[in-house]
């Protein structure tokens, strides 16, 4: 929902820019730059990239402007220690229960590899292996829109240097000319805009996205490893709640705090 409602921003501020200056917003109303923006920065990002990579554009577009839903690190912190509780209680094959209920595709892995026995170094390195190849994915799907945003920039040249080339032709014609070079240099601000104001914030939101969706992943990962290891849930919870910044962790103690209290009463 921020992409969308920065682009908006961004949008709002170029036209209210151009009015400023005395330009005319009619003068963005130039399909032939459109299309030698837009349809070259396409074209160009097919050549760099195969088409089994391409092929996922839509997915992380929808990504990048509607982000996805996680679990909060507190919330991830809480469901640990009640794995802990229950093995403790239980035992591990206890687990098998909460398992079956999870959404959460990571997390079912993880708590299926300790119920069927495995070693703990096989989970350890069956889970980090899994999220290097999400951090291989993401950053492949990251570099399409970085790589995009490296291309429309210079095909704005290209565009004001077609559209000067045009303008030779109408050298005699003052007003012909004037229109021609305002029109070579929509494809310049295009290229520049599309760049450094969609493409390139885009891919660092990815990025961003990716590296939260990891940290949520690894602290999953050091929670299923403490359990199996049979750390006690109050130890497993000081151990997890470093992963947390501090005003979350003051709110996921306070939480603590209470469910103990309202335990006790």
């Amino acid at each position: 929902m921020s992409s969308i409602v920065g682009i908006l921003i961004a949008l709002i501020a170029i036209g209210v820019g151009m009015v400023l200056k005395g330009a005319s917003l009619s003068a963005l109303v130039n399909p032939a730059a459109y299309l030698i923006i837009f349809g070259g920065t396409a074209a160009a990002v097919l050549i760099a990239f195969p088409f089994s990579e391409i092929k996922k554009f839509p997915k992380l577009l929808k990504i990048a402007f509607i982000e996805p839903k996680l679990t909060s690190k507190s919330d991830q912190i809480s469901r640990l220690v009640e794995c802990s509780e229950i093995a403790k209680k239980e035992g591990l094959l206890a687990l098998e229960e909460i398992s079956g209920n999870t959404n959460d595709p990571f997390f079912k892995k993880g708590l299926e590899l300790i119920i069927d026995g495995y070693d703990l170094e096989f989970i350890e390195e069956v889970l980090l292996d899994e999220v290097a190849a999400i951090d291989k994915r993401h950053k492949t799907g990251a570099l399409i829109f970085t790589q995009a945003g490296t291309y429309a920039p210079t095909l704005g040249v290209l565009g004001a240097v077609i559209g000067l080339v045009a303008s030779l032709g109408n050298l005699n014609d003052v007003e012909k000319l004037g229109h021609s070079i305002s029109a070579a240099f929509i494809a310049t601000l295009l290229g520049i805009f599309s760049g450094y104001v969609l493409w390139h914030p885009l891919a660092n939101k990815l990025k961003r996205l990716s590296k939260k969706e990891q940290e949520l992943k690894l602290l999953t990962i050091e929670g299923l490893l403490a359990i199996y290891r049979g750390v006690s849930p109050s130890a497993l919870e000081k151990k997890l709640v470093v992963y947390v910044d501090p005003k979350e962790a003051q709110k996921f103690e306070k939480k603590i705090e209470d469910d103990v209290h309202e335990k006790t009463a």
